[in-house]
């Protein structure tokens, strides 16, 4: 028996050290450029996605912005809500936001803000291309 509390112990700190090493190493972001010709498009199937930053800052349990760009007529996903606030700015294209069942058209310069919880959908309307700035945030304590 003595062994058997032994082996127990022994996982248990293993476990909670590799936990405690996972997050130190997440390094919070520092100040940083990001250079547009040197972000990668991965093709998707419905454009390409290019991923700029995820990780946690002083303030954020994680700060995620990617690029996206949808080909005419196209979605990234079907609408849906999340705990997590977003922001997109229209670079190029004619996007067509729906919020909670309300549909508006966002060209370029337009800024579109997701709030908490709320329904949400995207798809280009445009003739062309359309590439858009997505920058999301997790507050600390927000349940995922």
């Amino acid at each position: 028996m003595r062994a058997f509390k032994t082996a127990i112990l022994v996982v248990f700190v293993a476990v909670t050290s590799a936990t405690a090493t996972l997050a130190v190493d997440k390094q919070l972001m520092r100040s940083s450029v990001f250079e547009w010709e040197h972000l990668d498009a991965k093709a998707t199937k419905t454009g390409a996605v290019r991923s700029v930053f995820r990780a946690p800052t002083a303030r954020l349990d994680e700060f995620e912005m990617h690029i996206t760009t949808l080909n005419p007529g196209e979605s990234p996903h079907a609408p849906h809500q999340h705990i997590d606030e977003e922001m997109m700015i229209v670079k190029e294209g004619v996007l067509e936001t729906t919020q909670d069942g309300v549909a508006r058209r966002a060209g370029p310069g337009a800024i579109n803000f997701q709030a908490s919880n709320a329904m949400h959908g995207l798809r280009n309307v445009g003739e062309t291309p359309a590439t858009y700035y997505v920058i999301k945030w997790t507050v600390p304590g927000a349940q995922k």
